[in-house]
């Protein structure tokens, strides 16, 4: 008899040993680190939502506040020389619960005003006397380049709900909410800047649109005065989705007719948001 178990089958592997070897893998960047995770849903030790959840947080860090804010011209604005009772009704008419506070023109922006700050003086029946500029909060300025993940925390701390989102040279391009933020991490939440259920694309400027990837095709065609066909796709998504030949990542581009495309969003099921920008015409060199 001898001592030697060196021949004897050890079995199978513990638990302990199994836990181990998942993290004797280390990921060395947020793909491999991603590839990890879906590996473990797939393997049903992390739940599909949980996983969805996990990757729009990390999708937030390298994300700008570009990507994401309403544009100057889908943003309601309140002129500071606006009669009270003008006001009332201009924030009834618009349902928003903040509205930017300008000045002589949209880049001078004294403030915010909250639609409930004024419900105390419509129950004093003080409308006629107010003067705006008592009501407003401050406003919270933000570069159009700030991560998301950044602005996240700012909103925490201050715990403001909107800022005013400028360009490089100072000029307002557009306003960004907590819930424009939240929305990358946990999916859609109804906000009064959301575009109705019946209609799924937001114009940006002229020559981009912000486009669900859940839009029927017939209403992109219709908007876009194009002809893709719905016959192997009913969504603007599904017909990108065969473009790409695989899921894509956020920043990922590919041509798609007239129109260049971007991921804005997406997790490892499916493309969730997208932008369209109207590629420009190449006209051939003589």
């Amino acid at each position: 008899m001898t001592d030697d178990h060196s021949s004897i089958d050890p079995g199978p592997k513990s638990w302990i040993d199994k836990i181990a070897q998942v993290f004797s893998d280390e990921p060395t960047d947020t793909k491999s680190l991603l590839e990890l995770l879906r590996n473990a849903e797939q393997d049903q030790l992390l739940d599909a939502d949980a996983l969805s959840i996990i990757e729009g947080a990390l999708q937030v860090s390298s994300m700008q506040v570009r990507d994401i804010m309403i544009p100057r011209s889908q943003v309601v604005t309140v002129p500071s020389d606006l009669p009270p009772r003008d006001i009332i009704e201009l924030v009834t008419k618009a349902s928003h619960s903040r509205f930017p506070v300008v000045g002589e023109n949209v880049d001078n922006v004294i403030g915010i005003l909250l639609a409930k700050d004024l419900l105390p003086l419509i129950l004093n029946g003080n409308t006629e006397k107010f003067n705006i500029k008592d009501i407003v909060r401050l406003a919270t300025f933000v570069p159009e380049s700030k991560r998301l993940n950044v602005l996240l925390k700012e909103f925490k701390e201050t715990r403001q709900h909107m800022a005013i989102v400028i360009d490089e040279y100072g000029s307002v391009c557009g306003v960004v909410t907590i819930e424009d933020v939240l929305e990358q991490i946990v999916g859609e939440i109804e906000d009064e800047y959301d575009v109705d259920d019946d209609s799924y694309i937001k114009k940006f400027d002229e020559e981009n649109h912000i486009v669900k990837a859940l839009t029927p095709l017939d209403e992109f065609n219709e908007y876009f005065k194009t002809d893709f066909s719905d016959q192997e796709f009913t969504t603007i998504g599904g017909l990108v989705l065969q473009q790409f030949g695989h899921i894509p990542e956020r920043s990922e581009t590919v041509s798609l007719g007239p129109f260049l495309v971007t991921i804005l969003n997406a997790d490892s099921r499916q493309i969730k948001l997208i932008k369209v920008t109207s590629a420009p015409i190449n006209i051939p060199k003589k």
